[in-house]
């Protein structure tokens, strides 16, 4: 039983929250059961469970290697409004590419609740892979994390350098799709090609101009009231769908 705040371990886990701690062990802190037991059944290694006093342990926690803490060291480490009482050290991992007629690329994405709606939604809609720019905010963000509910785990998450990304994909058949405003086409206007990589920009910027001279097609949702643009979350899961749909 942990119950000081002062305790080595519990410095270290508080330490996770923090992007270079992160790298630096690669490892991150996930909370609460739903997203744990996403995190087993997924195949991700799972390095420590932290759970509460007077929790009884689930089987499946038994094989690992759990800390009971105190009710101080719980809120002390936890990063949530009412803690179910357990969180878990995981080991990070990139899931390579596999073969999908679909890819989502995000150019300086930064606001972590957008990330994780998109991480999520892309998982839902059944796109192949989100690859992230280098200036987009970090997958491994606790937000990030609560708000994919788990699908960081279901769907490959990659880093990349978007440009060479770009002409990877190019060569291997994929036709680029920009979201923006300016010089494009309603996307219900357009054919689906079979191959679509899907690029949004940052939340106030847009995408990059080197991005867009690299995209085949730049596309828009049309705008029926007074807004000047959607947020990029609501943005993602209209035009995710509406490519699925017409591959479908």
């Amino acid at each position: 039983m942990i119950t000081s705040i002062q305790n080595n371990k519990v410095k270290q886990w508080r330490k996770l929250y923090k992007r270079k701690e992160r790298l630096k062990t690669n490892t991150f802190l996930v909370e609460g059961y739903h997203l744990v037991e996403e995190a087993k059944k997924s195949g991700w290694e799972i390095r420590e469970i932290i759970l509460v006093e007077n929790k009884d342990i689930p089987t499946w926690c038994q094989h690992f290697s759990v800390f009971l803490v105190g009710e101080s060291v719980l809120k002390h480490i936890s990063r949530t409004e009412t803690s179910q009482g357990i969180l878990a050290v995981i080991e990070m991992k990139e899931t390579p590419l596999q073969k999908n007629n679909h890819v989502l690329l995000l150019d300086a994405i930064q606001d972590p609740g957008n990330l994780g709606t998109i991480i999520r939604t892309a998982d839902a809609a059944g796109f192949g892979a989100v690859i992230l720019g280098e200036e987009t905010v970090d997958v491994f963000n606790d937000k990030v994390i609560r708000a994919t509910q788990g699908s960081l785990f279901h769907i490959p998450v990659i880093s990349a350098k978007l440009e060479d990304m770009i002409e990877e994909l190019k060569e291997v058949g994929f036709t680029i799709w920009a979201s923006t405003l300016e010089k494009a086409t309603y996307y219900d206007e357009l054919d689906v090609p079979k191959k679509v990589a899907l690029i949004l920009g940052n939340e106030g910027a847009g995408i990059r101009q080197v991005l867009l001279e690299q995209a085949d097609t730049c596309v828009k949702i049309p705008i029926y009231g007074k807004a000047e643009s959607l947020n990029v979350g609501i943005a993602a899961s209209i035009l995710m769908y509406y490519i699925k749909q017409k591959q479908s």
